[in-house]
């Protein structure tokens, strides 16, 4: 092991992160993305995928276990035989997602010990169709070489869920990183994380951290503030260095969590601005967004093999699509939005007002994740007696996803084959 895999090692085993008590899991499944299961199957593989049949996913860089457990419970709702292998440096992270496991009563996951660098030496079996690596590559030396690693251990068709910080809406961690690297690099975990909160107690006004109301975990726990501003490798990347990151392996982002983050349109009206960023590519124009927004903290993407980039997003112009709501209630929003309203929605402090399209309290009353659009738009026209037809539905319906996905609240999955 290097000498920086080591200091990461013992940062986790002094301050497992995030921080979890088994004795939670009895309350609330925490749920968030990346790998969310409609939502790695809506941007990975298309809406297709079935899970009754076999599943094979990676956590590389497994932490406490909040993407594993999530995961791991979704997939057992659903009777899936799939198997899940969680992988992680440190000792006490791994005893912390086992005992969670064990707690929910989790049989589909197993544990192992090992670098992401090394999948391979860890004796994980593979390949896997569906990896999630949230919150590790930007803590290793060489980032790329870890996209790499987890690459060659994708099943052909499969994706990666990634999360990586982002430098804007972290403005002020940096420079105070390096301010307290002068003045406790020498010093145990439990001195650092005590002085550096001496530190946060005196920052002036003036101070960029002290300013930023983006970032809360260094006041959730001593795991949170070590991992945010004591950690020996923090680098962020923006989304267009994300971009080149995944095109180094051949990979492409096949989508962004939330997408309304990253369009020029949430953020300026103008049109005539409007119109001269018309001629970026999708790419760019989220890099010009990001810089514009200033809040996002951390990117999370989806990314297939380059020429798979095609097929691998579901679309709304398919009638068969079932759309499927998260973590809201389509018809109580519906009875509350007036015909041709306007949706409010705040995207970390920026407050965004979407228009909605007539009919989208029918619409919505009527997304129960077992209609199919093409279903939807022929009973919304017949419940309105004719004076709309189902194409008309469907063109309503496709501004209405527009806007709900772009705030990740409306995905998209095929219905599961009959048997014959």
């Amino acid at each position: 092991m290097t000498d920086r895999s080591d200091r990461l090692r013992a940062q986790y085993e002094a301050y497992p992160y995030p921080t979890r008590d088994p004795a939670d899991e009895a309350r609330r499944l925490i749920v968030g993305s990346p790998s969310h299961l409609d939502e790695l199957n809506h941007y990975v593989f298309g809406g297709r995928r079935d899970f009754a049949q076999p599943f094979s996913v990676l956590v590389a860089g497994g932490g406490t276990g909040d993407g594993a457990i999530m995961l791991a419970q979704q997939l057992a709702d659903r009777a899936s035989p799939a198997r899940i292998a969680y992988l992680d440096l440190s000792d006490a992270a791994r005893r912390i997602a086992e005992a969670r496991a064990a707690r929910r009563g989790l049989t589909n996951l197993t544990f192992h010990q090992g670098s992401l660098l090394d999948v391979e030496g860890a004796g994980v079996p593979g390949p896997f169709d569906y990896i999630d690596c949230c919150g590790m590559l930007h803590h290793l030396d060489a980032p790329a070489d870890g996209l790499a690693a987890l690459t060659r251990r994708l099943a052909p068709g499969g994706g990666i869920g990634l999360m990586v910080y982002a430098p804007y809406g972290r403005t002020g961690v940096y420079p105070l990183q390096e301010a307290l690297r002068d003045l406790t690099d020498d010093l145990p975990p439990a001195e650092r994380v005590a002085l550096a909160r001496r530190l946060i107690a005196q920052l002036p006004q003036t101070n960029w951290f002290r300013r930023n109301t983006l970032l809360s975990d260094h006041r959730q726990s001593d795991a949170g503030l070590f991992d945010l501003l004591l950690h020996s490798c923090d680098r962020p990347f923006t989304i267009d260095q994300v971009a080149a990151l995944a095109a180094g392996a051949d990979l492409a982002i096949a989508g962004l969590i939330e997408p309304a983050r990253y369009r020029p349109s949430s953020y300026v009206a103008d049109p005539r601005l409007l119109r001269r960023l018309e001629r970026l590519d999708p790419i760019a124009q989220a890099a010009w967004a990001e810089r514009i927004s200033g809040s996002i903290t951390k990117h999370i993407v989806y990314l297939v093999a380059s020429r798979d980039l095609a097929d691998a997003v579901a679309r709304p112009d398919d009638p068969a699509m079932v759309p499927v709501l998260r973590d809201f209630d389509g018809a109580a929003l519906g009875r509350r939005l007036p015909a041709g309203g306007s949706l409010t929605a705040e995207l970390h402090g920026h407050r965004l007002s979407l228009p909605m399209p007539r009919l989208a309290g029918p619409m919505l009353a009527r997304i129960d994740g077992r209609r199919s659009i093409g279903e939807i738009a022929e009973e919304v026209a017949a419940a309105a007696g004719g004076s709309v037809t189902p194409d008309q539905v469907a063109t309503e319906f496709a501004r209405l996803y527009a806007a709900l996905n772009g705030l990740n609240k409306v995905l998209l999955r095929r219905p599961p084959a009959r048997s014959a």
